[in-house]
């Protein structure tokens, strides 16, 4: 299939590359722009009590004004405020109020910190506002020019967080991000496929091809947003374009070692492409496919946020197979060994490689490399136990100097730790009825017994009196463990023993932490399965094999384990959070399982084709490290870097991504496809292949030279 494949776009090749040019062109024209959130509660199924909370209080407190920023003041020396300070912040108060444009509604001044350094303006917002939205943000930035002016020459300094604060820092720190790792990424490429071919115009080349897919990807990736109302996080479009660039680099490798190795054959420009297309067509086909399974699996996860990035994901690699397999095929078909100029070492295979002496030292000793790779492995994945998630987007997703992180470190300062971010518990009446006063104060002090509460505000009554809502300022910051804790165990129990005749819930930034847990709990049980099921269907069918792929999948968990035990080792302790972004794993599980396949399967497929050619088990180990083990360090080493970008972002989230992946696909790599598994399938030999014959010794099914020339047209 992939021969025919390759030998319709060698002859043809002109309109592959039109049609490509025009798809790019109408996508860029008509494809709507891309949709991202910052916020948790956005992710979570409406089943889950914290949004059950939301719910409620929104429908029973209609006219209750949303919080939509926290204007922080403290003086630049860091000591108490004057008497001449607090005056000059009521003026700025006053201001602020006089001023305000919807969506906002008012700025009211806060009590000032028991020790006198801090002082809050809380700037409302309508109940029907949007804090992530366009108005909302354009509010905020307006106050955030007008304090400047206000403060200008004086001992104050000030600093706006809340949730429309922080989803303007995150969008400047995301095009800051977006712009510096595109750079750096593409940067990174140039360089080592220069280093690799030693040619400018294989460098460039695939920049050129995949800016031009990207932008098909990214319009197909924006329709099915729109049209399946999926909303991923702001980081999406950083990861898009190391997935794409990374992925579609591999995949052109892929390709171009094998191109290169026809051409030293002795074949033509065309028939070269036609029999790169038809051997590695099928491993680059089934590497994209189980990175594409893999990423659909996401859409039975329970959160949003990963319904919304998995077919995203998806797409992008689709896109970018079907590229790989017409676009890239196309475009150098019409190049032929031009592509490598001016280089001419494509002309000759090198000889007594360092790659040929460690794969004839593979082919003879397979257990020692298998013992050595697989203990190192075990041995790193023994630290992912310690493995402690946090869910403070606020905190992790943001660079430490945004104005809205600066502020709100502040503000922790000078007040009790939970006060930044009280919980709310609400009981309201199942009948509709009023609520009797007695029970609500015996109720409340039921609540502020509990370990782990400080302070419960007296009851807010709807106006139907059937609903009460109470503050609950915990005694730890309300994203730590700790308060998690106590909002998802004993808080939860003592709320949920409300009056008779009533039901409370238990809401906030806590709450919602609680429930994105449980949540993560839900999916590893169900994503992780599903995504290893599938990936193993795709290896048995192009393996033929039912034994390769369980231990070529064992490989790629063992990968996983050492991935995150290097993570929580070297990243964990350091974080501003004391833990790791609570989507770290799945994130991890997916690029490593997935795009750890992908060397795999090129390894493997390498493997079945020299066993093929005659060759016993550990010769064809050697033989197949000789030749595929360059391609997968090449890509590997390019995907890993691309994804290590990530970590120039500056935030704690990007910083342990960057590294988590980047370190997965390194050990993928480097580790699993070169060394553990060729190992594993000399020490196996015919067994591997079990029930199928895979390794069977075949006649040639590449059509010689001459016969190949009469399909695709005339020598050039």
């Amino acid at each position: 299939m992939f021969a025919k494949l390759g030998k319709g776009v060698v002859r043809h090749p002109w309109w592959v590359i039109g049609a490509w040019v025009l798809l790019a062109a109408v996508v860029i024209a008509t494809a709507p722009k891309l949709t991202t959130t910052n916020d948790e509660s956005d992710f979570l199924p409406k089943h889950y009590e914290s949004i059950k909370a939301a719910q409620l209080q929104e429908a029973k407190y209609s006219d209750t004004t949303t919080l939509g920023g926290i204007v922080v003041i403290d003086r630049q020396d860091g000591k108490a405020l004057t008497a001449a300070d607090n005056a000059k912040i009521k003026q700025i108060a006053t201001d602020l109020g006089q001023q305000v444009k919807a969506p906002a509604t008012g700025v009211a001044a806060g009590p000032p910190a028991a020790d006198h350094r801090v002082q809050t303006l809380m700037v409302s917002f309508g109940k029907d506002a949007d804090t992530w939205g366009d108005d909302a943000r354009e509010v905020v930035k307006g106050m955030r020019e007008n304090l400047g002016n206000q403060v200008k020459g004086t001992d104050l300094r000030y600093g706006i967080t809340g949730p429309t604060a922080q989803a303007i820092d995150s969008e400047e720190s995301d095009s800051k991000s977006e712009a510096l790792i595109g750079i750096a990424t593409i940067g990174l490429i140039i360089v080592l496929l220069l280093i690799i071919f030693r040619s400018p115009v294989i460098a460039l080349l695939p920049i050129v091809l995949i800016l031009l897919v990207s932008q098909v990807a990214t319009g197909f990736i924006g329709w099915a947003n729109e049209i399946f109302d999926l909303n991923a996080d702001s980081s999406i479009s950083v990861i898009l374009i190391v997935v794409l660039f990374g992925i579609g680099t591999d995949y052109i490798l892929f390709l171009m070692f094998r191109y290169r190795e026809r051409l030293r054959m002795g074949e033509d420009k065309r028939t070269a492409m036609v029999s790169a297309v038809g051997r590695v067509g099928e491993a680059i086909a089934s590497a994209a496919g189980a990175v594409i399974a893999a990423f659909m699996a996401l859409v039975l996860s329970s959160l949003g946020i990963f319904r919304a990035i998995g077919p995203a994901l998806a797409i992008a690699v689709a896109v970018m197979l079907v590229a790989g397999l017409t676009l890239v095929p196309a475009v150098v078909s019409l190049m032929g060994p031009k592509v490598f100029w001016p280089s001419k070492a494509w002309q000759r295979e090198p000889k007594h490689t360092t790659s040929a002496r460690i794969g004839r030292s593979l082919g003879r000793r397979p257990a020692v490399y298998a013992v050595v790779t697989g203990g190192v492995l075990v041995a790193l994945s023994v630290f992912s136990f310690g493995f402690k998630p946090s869910f403070d987007f606020g905190s992790s997703g943001l660079p430490k100097d945004a104005e809205s992180t600066v502020a709100l470190n502040t503000l922790k300062q000078s007040l009790p730790a939970g006060s930044t971010d009280p919980s709310t518990v609400l009981v309201t009446s199942n009948d509709g009825g009023r609520l009797a006063q007695t029970g609500l104060t015996s109720y409340a002090t039921g609540l502020s017994k509990v370990p782990g509460v400080g302070q419960v505000s007296p009851p807010e009554l709807s106006k139907d009196g059937s609903t009460a809502t109470y503050q609950v300022v915990l005694d730890d910051d309300p994203a730590s463990e700790k308060a998690i804790d106590v909002v998802g165990g004993p808080l939860r129990d003592a709320a949920h023993r409300s009056p008779a005749g009533t039901t409370a819930y238990v809401g906030g930034s806590t709450s919602v932490y609680v429930d994105l847990d449980d949540a993560m709990v839900r999916d590893y049980k169900v994503v992780f399965p599903v995504a290893a099921v599938v990936i193993m269907l795709i290896l048995g069918l192009l393996l033929r094999s039912i034994v390769a792929p369980l231990y070529l999948m064992a490989s790629v968990g063992l990968g996983f384990g050492a991935t995150l035990g290097a993570t929580v080792l070297l990243m964990q302790s350091g974080s501003a959070t004391g833990g790791l972004i609570f989507m770290l794993p799945i994130y991890m599980y997916l690029f490593v399982v997935a795009l750890g396949t992908d060397y795999n399967i090129l390894m493997v497929a390498r493997l079945r084709e020299e066993a093929r050619e005659g060759r016993s088990p550990r010769d064809a180990a050697a033989k197949a490290f000789q030749h595929a083990g360059p391609t997968v360090a090449a890509a590997g080493l390019i995907l890993a870097g691309s994804f290590a970008s990530l970590m120039l972002a500056g935030n704690d989230l990007m910083v342990s991504m960057g590294f988590a992946i980047s370190f997965g696909i390194g050990v993928a790599a480097f580790v699993m496809a070169m060394f553990f598994t060729p190992a594993i399938t000399a020490l196996l030999g015919h067994a591997a292949w079990w029930p199928g014959h895979g390794d069977a010794r075949r006649r040639s099914t590449t059509p010689p030279p001459e016969r190949d020339m009469e399909l695709v047209g005339s020598r050039h």
